[in-house]
């Protein structure tokens, strides 16, 4: 037992398992009284406080860019990153996103289109090529951590997609990722339709179909050996329409207080968490119940608009289903199943899409309309962002968010090459950096591009010399991010 008063300040630095990512939290000088206090109590009580504290969650969104009524995507950064969502999931590697999305902190998906995954299938020069170009002149800059190869693959009626050609195009990335130091940071993956499944319900007794057993055995293994996790784009709203007489529409619209029986003995409140644990019980079937393989929601979404059969798809459902999604994925809750599991979701979708194929319902997923302005009010305010608890729209400025203290300082994608050479030169020389890292046989030698040793060197100089912001100057080639470039095992050092 003891008694004393204490004026503290706390620096707590969490990383996740991979030591992939830093969450720095800042307790301010704060007076503190313990009397006759015992010490094993107030280890406990820092304990749940350092618990509580890295229990964040937060949600992804899908930006597709099928309209020709669009915002340009710098404006759409700066509009998400003045919300809660800290992912953005796109349908291909456009430029003109990546580049708008670097230094702001949130973290991006891109993605291999179908029509290109038998290519990547065929030989890692493939794959290599397809990484040079269209992933590596963005980083470190914009956060890419993810690779979605093909979307809906295995479904999608075409005679030229080939199973065995998703499975290798997955490998032969994922090498390529292992040689450019990158697999850490970037993982790979590829969303399915819940239509791999034979049946979804009863949950527990779903399997894959039959058909597909073998390429399913396939992707799941190499998921759970390189640590991705498995994508699902699941809709309970496709269910009901289909069937509305025998689906609750409560149950649909993840509300359900009465529950669905599984015979297992779980008991579910809404159709999405049946949905996920109908592919748990698919890839435990297939015999990796022993092993990790995380489920994440890649799409989901409700209509707010439809044709004369969807009576379904309207504002109010739509702000019912994306309001509850967005308060599910932040919960942190797993499903009866797997009550443990944090299940991560990616709301379907940012736009309206205009030019999308099929029904009135297939292009109006969107939250917002092409103009920016809102198809329904759901809140993504965000209270640890820059401008928390602002109404959000396009026509508002959004100042950049500060996702946490830390700060680096990375080259501006597309740096004029003659003036970062001069900056590599002026930092590993008379700027005083130790620029062995980016030496061949170092740890940041690869990517071996001068953007990527740039980088380094640029990063290594504003931290020796105060982090000031002219310090990140460098003739107008270098900015401050507060997204960690670090990846595979380079590591970009911090004051």
């Amino acid at each position: 037992m003891f008694s004393c008063k204490l004026r503290i300040t706390l620096y707590l630095i969490f990383t996740d398992r991979d030591h992939q990512s830093l969450i720095f939290f800042h307790i301010p000088q704060t007076t503190m009284a313990f009397y006759n206090f015992p010490l094993s109590l107030l280890s406990l009580v820092l304990l749940l406080l350092f618990k509580s504290s890295v229990n964040v969650s937060s949600v992804g969104i899908n930006y597709g860019t099928l309209g020709n009524n669009l915002p340009p995507p710098k404006k759409v950064a700066q509009l998400l990153q003045s919300t809660l969502i800290d992912k953005v999931k796109i349908y291909d590697t456009n430029p003109e996103i990546l580049e708008a999305f670097s230094n702001t902190g949130i973290d991006i998906i891109v993605a291999v289109e179908n029509y290109h995954v038998s290519n990547i299938s065929k030989d890692i020069s493939s794959a290599d090529y397809w990484l040079r170009n269209r992933v590596l002149p963005f980083l470190p800059a914009t956060s890419i951590v993810g690779i979605a190869v093909g979307n809906e693959y295995l479904t999608t009626d075409s005679d030229r997609l080939e199973p065995t050609s998703l499975v290798q195009a997955m490998q032969n990335l994922h090498s390529v990722l292992i040689s450019h130091g990158l697999d850490r940071k970037i993982k790979v993956s590829s969303p399915h339709s819940m239509a791999v499944l034979a049946s979804s319900f009863p949950p527990s007794a779903s399997t894959f179909a039959l058909n597909l057993m073998p390429t399913m055995s396939s992707i799941v293994a190499f998921l759970a050996d390189t640590g991705a996790p498995f994508m699902v784009n699941a809709y309970p709203y496709f269910a009901y329409r289909d069937n509305p007489g025998k689906i609750d529409l409560q149950y649909a619209l993840l509300a359900n207080s009465s529950g669905v029986r599984d015979p297992k003995g779980f008991t579910y409140s809404n159709m999405l968490d049946a949905q996920i644990d109908a592919i748990r019980s698919a890839i435990n079937a297939l015999g990796f119940d022993k092993r990790t393989v995380d489920i994440v929601v890649s799409e989901s979404g409700w209509p707010s608009k439809g044709d004369d059969g969807e009576q379904a798809a309207t504002a109010e459902n739509a702000k019912t289903y994306n309001t509850r999604l967005i308060e599910r994925g932040l919960s942190g809750k797993g499903t009866p199943m797997r009550p443990n599991d944090k299940i991560e979701v990616f709301v379907f979708a940012l736009f309206n899409e205009n030019k999308k194929q099929g029904s009135v319902s297939e292009r109006n997923f969107g939250i917002f309309n092409g103009d920016g302005s809102k198809v329904y009010d759901v809140d993504l305010s965000c209270q640890f962002c820059s401008n928390a608890g602002d109404k959000l729209g396009f026509g508002e400025k959004a100042s950049s968010a500060a996702r946490g203290p830390s700060v680096w300082c990375v080259a501006k994608p597309h740096a004029d090459e003659k003036v970062l050479q001069t900056v590599l030169d002026f930092s590993c020389g008379p700027g005083g950096v130790d620029c062995r890292e980016v030496y061949e046989n170092g740890d940041c030698f690869q990517p071996d591009k001068l953007h990527a040793h740039a980088s380094y060197a640029m990063n290594a100089y504003y931290q020796m010399h105060g982090r000031n912001y002219w310090n990140c100057d460098f003739k107008g080639t270098g900015i401050v991010t507060f997204s960690d470039p670090s990846y595979g095992g380079c590591r970009y050092p911090q004051q």
